[in-house]
Protein backbone atom coordinates (compact mmCIF):
# COMPACT_ATOMS: atom_id res chain seq x y z
CA UNK A 1 0.00 0.00 0.00
CA UNK A 2 1.59 3.21 -1.22
CA UNK A 3 2.34 5.90 1.65
CA UNK A 4 -0.98 8.16 0.68
CA UNK A 5 -3.15 5.26 0.97
CA UNK A 6 -1.76 4.48 4.14
CA UNK A 7 -2.30 7.61 5.35
CA UNK A 8 -5.56 7.70 4.01
CA UNK A 9 -6.91 4.72 5.74
CA UNK A 10 -5.14 6.04 8.91
CA UNK A 11 -7.55 9.10 8.65
CA UNK A 12 -10.43 7.19 7.60
CA UNK A 13 -9.80 4.61 11.11
CA UNK A 14 -9.51 7.99 13.38
CA UNK A 15 -12.94 9.48 12.00
CA UNK A 16 -14.70 5.83 12.39
CA UNK A 17 -13.00 5.78 16.34
CA UNK A 18 -14.27 9.47 16.51
CA UNK A 19 -17.58 8.68 15.18
CA UNK A 20 -18.40 5.33 17.58
CA UNK A 21 -17.29 7.59 20.64
CA UNK A 22 -19.35 10.08 19.80
CA UNK A 23 -22.20 7.56 19.68
CA UNK A 24 -21.16 6.23 22.61
CA UNK A 25 -21.35 9.55 24.69
CA UNK A 26 -25.23 10.06 23.45
CA UNK A 27 -25.78 6.69 24.88
CA UNK A 28 -23.97 7.17 28.03
CA UNK A 29 -24.78 10.43 28.70
CA UNK A 30 -27.42 9.26 31.21
CA UNK A 31 -27.22 5.65 31.14
CA UNK A 32 -24.98 3.74 33.64
CA UNK A 33 -22.51 1.41 32.04
CA UNK A 34 -24.34 -1.89 33.18
CA UNK A 35 -27.85 -0.61 31.20
CA UNK A 36 -26.41 -1.18 27.94
CA UNK A 37 -24.87 -4.15 26.63
CA UNK A 38 -22.72 -4.79 23.81
CA UNK A 39 -25.42 -5.88 21.41
CA UNK A 40 -27.48 -2.81 22.43
CA UNK A 41 -24.57 -0.01 21.40
CA UNK A 42 -23.72 -1.89 18.48
CA UNK A 43 -27.41 -2.13 17.46
CA UNK A 44 -27.46 1.94 18.25
CA UNK A 45 -24.30 2.78 16.55
CA UNK A 46 -25.39 0.54 13.20
CA UNK A 47 -21.94 -0.95 13.69
CA UNK A 48 -20.60 -4.88 13.92
CA UNK A 49 -20.37 -5.41 17.36
CA UNK A 50 -16.64 -7.42 16.19
CA UNK A 51 -15.83 -3.28 15.54
CA UNK A 52 -16.05 -2.29 18.64
CA UNK A 53 -14.07 -4.62 20.20
CA UNK A 54 -11.76 -3.82 17.02
CA UNK A 55 -11.36 -0.65 18.44
CA UNK A 56 -11.87 -0.46 22.08
CA UNK A 57 -10.94 -3.87 23.44
CA UNK A 58 -14.02 -4.83 25.35
CA UNK A 59 -16.88 -3.41 26.78
CA UNK A 60 -15.08 -1.23 29.39
CA UNK A 61 -12.21 0.20 26.87
CA UNK A 62 -14.74 1.76 25.05
CA UNK A 63 -16.37 2.89 27.96
CA UNK A 64 -13.23 4.75 29.18
CA UNK A 65 -12.48 6.00 26.12
CA UNK A 66 -16.11 8.15 25.64
CA UNK A 67 -15.20 9.37 29.50
CA UNK A 68 -11.71 10.25 28.75
CA UNK A 69 -12.94 12.05 25.46
CA UNK A 70 -15.99 13.91 27.78
CA UNK A 71 -12.96 14.88 30.30
CA UNK A 72 -11.02 16.86 27.25
CA UNK A 73 -14.57 18.21 26.73
CA UNK A 74 -15.05 19.61 30.30
CA UNK A 75 -11.48 21.17 30.46
CA UNK A 76 -11.55 22.60 27.38
CA UNK A 77 -15.37 24.46 27.67
CA UNK A 78 -13.59 25.82 31.75
CA UNK A 79 -10.66 27.30 30.11
CA UNK A 80 -12.72 30.38 29.34
CA UNK A 81 -11.95 33.44 27.01
CA UNK A 82 -8.46 34.80 27.84
CA UNK A 83 -9.86 38.47 27.16
CA UNK A 84 -12.88 37.98 30.31
CA UNK A 85 -11.77 39.72 33.29
CA UNK A 86 -10.50 37.52 35.95
CA UNK A 87 -13.63 37.42 38.07
CA UNK A 88 -15.40 36.43 34.88
CA UNK A 89 -12.81 33.81 33.92
CA UNK A 90 -13.79 32.09 37.36
CA UNK A 91 -17.71 32.34 36.91
CA UNK A 92 -17.88 31.02 33.59
CA UNK A 93 -14.85 28.02 34.90
CA UNK A 94 -17.23 26.94 37.38
CA UNK A 95 -20.75 27.33 35.21
CA UNK A 96 -19.16 25.42 32.16
CA UNK A 97 -18.51 22.48 34.84
CA UNK A 98 -21.57 22.46 36.14
CA UNK A 99 -23.48 22.23 32.63
CA UNK A 100 -21.30 19.61 31.76
CA UNK A 101 -22.22 17.78 34.77
CA UNK A 102 -25.63 18.38 34.06
CA UNK A 103 -25.56 17.38 30.64
CA UNK A 104 -23.29 14.09 30.66
CA UNK A 105 -24.17 12.86 34.23
CA UNK A 106 -23.68 9.17 33.90
CA UNK A 107 -19.78 9.96 32.62
CA UNK A 108 -19.82 12.64 35.28
CA UNK A 109 -20.44 10.16 38.05
CA UNK A 110 -18.14 7.71 36.47
CA UNK A 111 -14.93 10.60 36.86
CA UNK A 112 -15.42 11.26 40.25
CA UNK A 113 -16.80 7.85 41.94
CA UNK A 114 -15.02 5.46 39.42
CA UNK A 115 -18.32 3.93 38.60
CA UNK A 116 -16.46 1.30 36.36
CA UNK A 117 -14.31 -0.10 38.70
CA UNK A 118 -12.19 2.43 41.31
CA UNK A 119 -8.59 1.44 39.75
CA UNK A 120 -5.38 3.40 38.17
CA UNK A 121 -7.09 3.52 35.05
CA UNK A 122 -10.07 5.53 36.41
CA UNK A 123 -8.02 7.46 38.81
CA UNK A 124 -5.69 8.85 35.91
CA UNK A 125 -8.83 9.91 34.11
CA UNK A 126 -9.81 11.78 37.33
CA UNK A 127 -6.50 13.13 38.39
CA UNK A 128 -6.16 14.66 34.66
CA UNK A 129 -9.57 16.61 35.25
CA UNK A 130 -8.49 17.94 38.72
CA UNK A 131 -5.34 19.09 37.14
CA UNK A 132 -6.57 20.87 34.22
CA UNK A 133 -9.24 22.37 36.52
CA UNK A 134 -6.92 23.46 39.00
CA UNK A 135 -4.58 25.05 36.69
CA UNK A 136 -7.45 26.41 34.61
CA UNK A 137 -9.03 28.29 38.08
CA UNK A 138 -5.70 29.72 39.04
CA UNK A 139 -5.07 31.35 35.41
CA UNK A 140 -8.40 32.60 35.90
CA UNK A 141 -7.86 34.34 39.46
CA UNK A 142 -4.29 34.79 39.12
CA UNK A 143 -3.25 35.23 35.57
CA UNK A 144 -0.84 32.22 35.86
CA UNK A 145 -0.76 28.53 36.08
CA UNK A 146 2.33 28.22 38.21
CA UNK A 147 1.10 28.67 41.98
CA UNK A 148 2.94 27.77 44.70
CA UNK A 149 1.34 24.26 46.63
CA UNK A 150 0.43 25.92 49.12
CA UNK A 151 -2.20 27.55 46.84
CA UNK A 152 -2.81 23.98 44.59
CA UNK A 153 -3.43 22.70 47.66
CA UNK A 154 -6.05 25.00 48.58
CA UNK A 155 -7.58 24.61 45.38
CA UNK A 156 -7.69 20.73 45.29
CA UNK A 157 -9.63 21.26 48.67
CA UNK A 158 -12.12 23.71 47.03
CA UNK A 159 -12.56 21.18 44.18
CA UNK A 160 -13.42 18.18 46.08
CA UNK A 161 -15.96 20.50 47.95
CA UNK A 162 -17.22 20.87 44.23
CA UNK A 163 -17.07 17.70 43.14
CA UNK A 164 -19.57 16.36 45.33
CA UNK A 165 -21.99 19.71 45.73
CA UNK A 166 -22.29 18.98 42.31
CA UNK A 167 -23.05 15.11 42.75
CA UNK A 168 -25.64 16.07 45.56
CA UNK A 169 -27.14 18.87 43.17
CA UNK A 170 -27.11 16.37 39.98
CA UNK A 171 -29.24 13.77 42.96
CA UNK A 172 -31.61 16.95 43.58
CA UNK A 173 -32.23 19.55 40.89
CA UNK A 174 -34.57 21.44 42.55
CA UNK A 175 -32.38 24.65 42.32
CA UNK A 176 -31.19 25.87 38.99
CA UNK A 177 -27.87 26.00 37.82
CA UNK A 178 -27.42 30.00 38.41
CA UNK A 179 -27.56 28.85 42.72
CA UNK A 180 -24.80 26.11 42.75
CA UNK A 181 -22.81 28.27 40.54
CA UNK A 182 -22.86 31.29 42.77
CA UNK A 183 -22.63 29.31 45.99
CA UNK A 184 -19.19 27.60 44.45
CA UNK A 185 -17.89 30.81 43.18
CA UNK A 186 -18.98 32.66 46.69
CA UNK A 187 -16.83 29.18 48.22
CA UNK A 188 -14.08 29.76 46.23
CA UNK A 189 -13.57 33.70 47.11
CA UNK A 190 -12.91 32.42 50.53
CA UNK A 191 -10.41 30.02 49.62
CA UNK A 192 -8.69 32.83 47.24
CA UNK A 193 -9.02 34.73 50.54
CA UNK A 194 -6.93 32.32 52.63
CA UNK A 195 -4.83 31.30 49.81
CA UNK A 196 -3.31 35.23 49.61
CA UNK A 197 -3.22 34.93 53.77
CA UNK A 198 -0.41 32.01 53.40
CA UNK A 199 0.74 33.08 49.98
CA UNK A 200 1.30 37.09 49.71
CA UNK A 201 2.61 36.57 45.98
CA UNK A 202 -0.96 35.14 45.34
CA UNK A 203 -3.47 38.21 45.51
CA UNK A 204 -6.81 37.25 45.47
CA UNK A 205 -8.78 38.81 42.07
CA UNK A 206 -10.08 42.33 42.95
CA UNK A 207 -13.79 43.09 43.78
CA UNK A 208 -16.24 43.55 41.04
CA UNK A 209 -18.99 45.45 43.39
CA UNK A 210 -21.56 45.39 40.75
CA UNK A 211 -21.68 41.69 40.25
CA UNK A 212 -25.16 40.40 42.42
CA UNK A 213 -25.57 36.56 42.89
CA UNK A 214 -28.09 34.51 42.03
CA UNK A 215 -30.02 33.44 45.05
CA UNK A 216 -33.46 32.69 43.71
CA UNK A 217 -34.72 35.51 45.46
CA UNK A 218 -36.56 38.78 44.38
CA UNK A 219 -35.70 41.16 46.95
CA UNK A 220 -34.13 43.85 45.74
CA UNK A 221 -31.96 44.14 49.59
CA UNK A 222 -29.63 41.14 48.35
CA UNK A 223 -26.02 42.03 48.50
CA UNK A 224 -23.87 42.79 46.15
CA UNK A 225 -20.47 40.35 45.90
CA UNK A 226 -18.38 40.23 43.22
CA UNK A 227 -17.42 36.15 41.65
CA UNK A 228 -14.17 36.07 43.08
CA UNK A 229 -15.15 39.21 45.83
CA UNK A 230 -15.90 40.05 49.05
CA UNK A 231 -19.13 41.13 50.17
CA UNK A 232 -20.16 44.78 50.07
CA UNK A 233 -22.89 46.79 50.59
CA UNK A 234 -25.88 46.97 48.35
CA UNK A 235 -26.00 50.46 45.74
CA UNK A 236 -27.85 52.90 48.07
CA UNK A 237 -27.61 51.56 51.41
Amino acid sequence: MKRSQQRGASIRSEERRAELIATGRKLFANTSYDALSMDDIARHAGVAKGLIYYYFGNKRGYYLAIVEDSVAELVALAASDPELSRTERVRRTVEAYLYFAQHNEAAYRTIITGGVGFDTQVQAIRDAVRTGLVSTVAEGAYGRRDIPPIARLALLGWLSSVEWLTLEWLGHQELTLEIPRDLLVRMLRHTLNTIEEFAPECPAPPVDPHWRPFTGRTDAASPVTDPAGDMTDSPGT
